[in-house]
């Protein structure tokens, strides 16, 4: 079997970046559409602003920033912020850049929209985490505004392991990204993760260079229910309408675990 480096793949933007970039346009539009059906802001200041937590390598950031939006983006990686930071400068948008941590964050300001994709939310480890994370976004938002929280629901009874592929090429370097997950214990609300990316570098002259790197870390897991009660714990946040990573704002669905993969409108009352 090949032997993969451990690393951390925040420490790798540009290879992450190339990974998720795929969806991003998608993503842009979705939210857009889910401000315009679902928000309620009394104000139409303009831009409008939207906030980002966990915003790694800034691809949002810079979606949402071409859109006219203003972007408020805060990450725990000094490398993805860096990285991130790069990005808007090549090309040429502006947005804030912060190093915070999702369950302990303050702004000054208020937001119409903020929103946080891929599962970034599983990285909190526990009940109380979670709930902090949702109250610091409930102070940000204006009333009216909304939180798109997308992340994957866990079905205990599935006892083997869950494989995902991606796959991005940009400049020459192509990704392959796998992720497994194991089954998780019900009782510990944890499960087990593990990214492994084969990254091919194809210079103009030369032979390709292969890399293999591994990252593993440790989600906190949600059922139907299980979010169901976390977001009954925040008041100040009302579940407005749920879909899945389709981004297709015409398809809602009811959170259940019939669908795992899952995205939470949440309104500011």
């Amino acid at each position: 079997m090949p032997k993969y480096d451990t690393i951390d793949w925040y420490d790798t933007p540009l290879l992450y970046d190339i990974v998720f970039e795929e969806d991003t346009t998608k993503e842009g539009l979705f939210l857009e559409q889910a401000f315009e059906r679902f928000g309620r802001t009394a104000r139409r200041r303009s831009p409008r602003r939207v906030l980002e937590p966990a915003c790694g390598s800034g691809r949002l950031l810079v979606e949402m920033a071409r859109r006219g939006w203003r972007p408020t983006g805060f990450d725990l990686s000094p490398s993805m912020l860096e990285f991130a930071a790069k990005r808007l400068r090549s090309a040429r948008l502006e947005a804030t850049l912060r190093e915070a941590r999702m369950e302990s964050f303050r702004f000054k300001e208020k937001f119409e929209l903020a929103h946080c994709l891929v599962s970034t939310f599983k990285y909190l480890p526990t009940e109380a985490a979670a709930l902090a994370h949702l109250r610091h976004v409930a102070d940000a938002l204006l009333p009216g505004g909304i939180y798109v929280l997308g992340f994957h629901l866990t079905w205990y009874p599935w006892r083997r392991c869950q494989h995902e592929r991606w796959i991005g090429e940009r400049d020459g370097t192509r990704v392959v990204c796998n992720i497994r997950s194991w089954p998780p214990a019900h009782g510990e609300r944890r499960e087990r993760v593990r990214s492994r990316l084969l990254v091919t570098e194809t210079p103009r002259r030369g032979p390709p260079r292969i890399r293999r790197h591994e990252t593993h870390w440790w989600f906190r897991t949600y059922d139907a229910r299980e979010a169901k009660a976390l977001l009954a714990q925040v008041p100040a946040l009302e579940h407005v309408a749920t879909y899945d990573f389709c981004y297709d704002w015409t398809r809602p669905r009811d959170l259940d675990d019939k669908q795992l993969d899952t995205l939470l409108i949440l309104r500011r009352r």
